[in-house]
């Protein structure tokens, strides 16, 4: 028993060496892994973006805060939903954007892992394909909303919080008067 496993483990070893020790099939692997290793360095690159209005947000948000305990606020706090939804959006799309950099990994991975094994995995291959450019869709169009709501004036924001918290206000009114007749 041992003499088989011994043997199938060096006929697995020398299989392996056979199909890695060519060049050219090396090389192609390395060809089709750049567009993927050049989506996740743009990928990255944006993210940069995101994070860091991800952190102006959040520090913003703070300031208010800190200076609304203070009295010393003004309006400022009218602009605090606005702000959070601003936070919502932008924490989504850097965490989409973090699976689809996760998931083009993933990609480069399964091609190399695929010109050396037997099993076919170009469908897998694929499905991750398709995974990671939906995650980039989500999380562009979630600072895209962000952006949005980031243009305009200081007046158009002050109106656009008050929506929200009109909105907030109606949706809480409805849950006690549904909660009411029951």
């Amino acid at each position: 028993m041992i003499d088989l496993l011994a043997a199938s483990g060096a006929d697995f070893a020398s299989d392996l060496v056979n199909r890695t020790s060519n060049t050219m099939r090396v090389q192609q692997v390395l060809q089709l892994s750049l567009t993927p290793v050049f989506l996740l360095a743009a990928i990255g690159a944006v993210m940069n973006t995101m994070t860091q209005r991800l952190i102006w947000i959040a520090t913003r948000i703070e300031a208010i805060e800190e200076a609304a305990e203070l009295g010393e606020a003004g309006r400022r706090p009218e602009e605090l939903p606005i702000l959070e939804r601003r936070r919502v959006y932008a924490q989504g799309a850097v965490m989409f954007c973090t699976a689809s950099a996760l998931a083009i990994c993933i990609v480069i991975g399964l091609l190399f892992v695929s010109a050396f094994i037997e099993p076919q995995i170009g469908t897998l291959t694929a499905v991750a394909w398709i995974t990671t450019m939906g995650l980039m869709v989500a999380g562009l169009v979630l600072f895209l909303l962000e952006t949005r709501l980031a243009t305009g004036s200081a007046k158009d924001r002050r109106r656009r919080s008050r929506e929200i918290m009109r909105r907030r206000a109606e949706r809480v009114a409805e849950d006690d008067n549904s909660g009411a007749s029951l």
